[in-house]
């Protein structure tokens, strides 16, 4: 563990990060608004603050360990969320306490798009544009931008990537060098957001409305600058372009990169984890509607509209909304809900278990029933033509183990602090994955909940963000043994 390289990294991000603050500061300039200050102000404290952890480490020469780059990772989180929560807790109206402006920095970062925030109509251009852009860019991850610009100050970039990107299978790159990986990543990420951007405009978005509800969109995040969410349109043709980009910008990123490489756009249905996904979607979609339809709560067009709609919404864990799904009948929210555990592809910008892991686990199940009617026989796990290690599917059950204890333990937290089952359950299920939406006293907000609850959901973000085990390694005696 090497201190001096750790502060010189976090002050590097740091100043890197402090960028975010100039976008917001344009269009308060743009829309005659006095929140220049305190954009500028967030700016310089979070530049100087980089540059002073930066400055007197930055010559200094050590090689980042695994154990540094995890280290490195949370912190990053941890800090960038505080940083990011600077404009929240300093703007006038609504006035946020330190623990709500941090809730909806982290939120907002980790892509989860759970608010305390309400009249969001009332509440300035660049705050609503500054909300947006930190969940555009906690979408492909900030250190995952970080190393494609680090290595110009002579700081090794594959450990962050590794502990930062999703999925259970970390070490498959785009390009030869982690550099252009990340970049590649980011022109991707980019080029879906412009072309979102512009279909939204052409839909009837004003310009402004279309670049944040773009950023959101393929971050995967749901933040809107309406309170009625993208619902506020009206619109079946917007909802059928964020529809499309949510679908799309919950698959891996590496097969958006292949598919055009390849110009094969049937590249995507050839990969096992596209299919699972797809069959996930399609079927609770027809689930939703058919149940919409039978109990009378929408006509024929309406429960189709707003079935795929909240289905895709939930189950992509991007958490728009044009209907209060937790008023739907029978088993439905339960069901959008447990849908959202299997969540995105891994390597996408969704959160949720990521459907290769859910995959793996049926396919690991159905071997052990085969097992059992034939003892003596070798199965192997595939997905697709490949073979899955059994070290993959090992951890992959040890991945889900540690999902469901972390999730007893923190909707018992919640109990403790006088929230109801559903509540308690529905907030820590979209902390965890990362959604936003909830059931029970949260679902309209989470501006009513204890302050304790708030930090324990925060936490769950985190958890659903850098999945599981790269933040609870920190709990280890292990990783702090030399």
């Amino acid at each position: 563990m090497h201190p001096s390289v750790i502060l010189r990294i976090l002050g590097a991000l740091l100043v890197l990060f402090s960028l975010a603050s100039l976008p917001p500061v344009f269009v308060a300039w743009l829309y005659h608004e006095p929140e220049i200050a305190l954009f500028s102000y967030t700016f310089v404290v979070t530049l100087f603050t980089g540059l002073g952890a930066w400055l007197p480490f930055a010559h200094t020469e050590h090689e980042l360990r695994p154990r540094d780059g995890f280290l490195i990772t949370v912190l990053f989180w941890l800090v960038l969320s505080l940083f990011g929560s600077i404009p929240l807790l300093l703007m006038e109206t609504p006035n946020l306490d330190f623990t709500d402006a941090f809730f909806e920095s982290m939120s907002g970062l980790t892509t989860t798009g759970a608010t305390v925030i309400t009249g969001l109509e009332e509440l300035p251009k660049s705050i609503l544009f500054y909300r947006q852009q930190l969940q555009w860019l906690g979408g492909m991850g900030i250190i995952v931008l970080a190393v494609a610009i680090l290595p110009m100050l002579g700081i090794g970039g594959m450990q962050l990537y590794r502990t930062e990107a999703p999925g259970p299978i970390k070490d498959r790159k785009l390009t030869p060098r982690i550099a252009e990986t990340a970049k590649t990543l980011w022109y991707l990420y980019l080029g879906i957001t412009t072309i979102c951007a512009g279909c939204y405009w052409l839909a009837g978005m004003n310009l402004f409305d279309a670049i944040c509800h773009s950023f959101s969109t393929v971050a995967i995040g749901g933040f809107s600058t309406y309170d009625a969410s993208i619902g506020w349109f009206n619109s079946p043709l917007i909802e059928g372009i964020a529809i499309f980009f949510m679908v799309i910008s919950g698959m891996n990123f590496a097969l958006h990169y292949f598919a055009i490489q390849s110009r094969d756009p049937f590249y995507y249905f050839r990969d096992p984890e596209v299919q699972g996904y797809l069959a996930i979607l399609a079927g609770v979609g027809f689930i939703s509607v058919v149940a919409l339809d039978m109990t009378g709560t929408y006509t024929d067009w309406e429960a189709l509209r707003y079935g795929v709609f909240e289905v895709v919404s939930i189950a992509t864990t991007t958490g728009y909304s044009i209907s209060d799904f937790s008023l739907w009948p029978i088993f439905l929210p339960m069901l959008l809900f447990l849908t959202s555990f299997s969540g995105a592809c891994a390597g996408s910008t969704g959160g949720g278990m990521k459907v290769i892991r859910i995959l793996l686990i049926f396919k690991q199940a159905s071997r052990e029933l085969k097992r059992l009617i034939h003892p003596n026989a070798i199965f192997t796990v595939k997905l697709g033509r490949r073979a899955v290690p059994d070290r993959v599917g090992e951890a992959v059950w040890g991945f889900v183990s540690a999902y469901i204890f972390l999730f007893i333990i923190m909707e018992l937290a919640l109990l403790a602090t006088g929230l109801d089952l559903t509540t308690a359950f529905s907030t820590v299920a979209s902390c965890l994955n990362n959604l936003g939406p909830a059931l029970g006293e949260a679902s309209a907000n989470y501006q009513s909940l204890p302050a304790t609850a708030k930090w324990v959901l925060s936490f769950a973000m985190l958890l659903g963000r850098l999945e599981i085990f790269t933040l609870v390694v920190l709990f280890s005696p292990m990783f702090w043994r030399h």
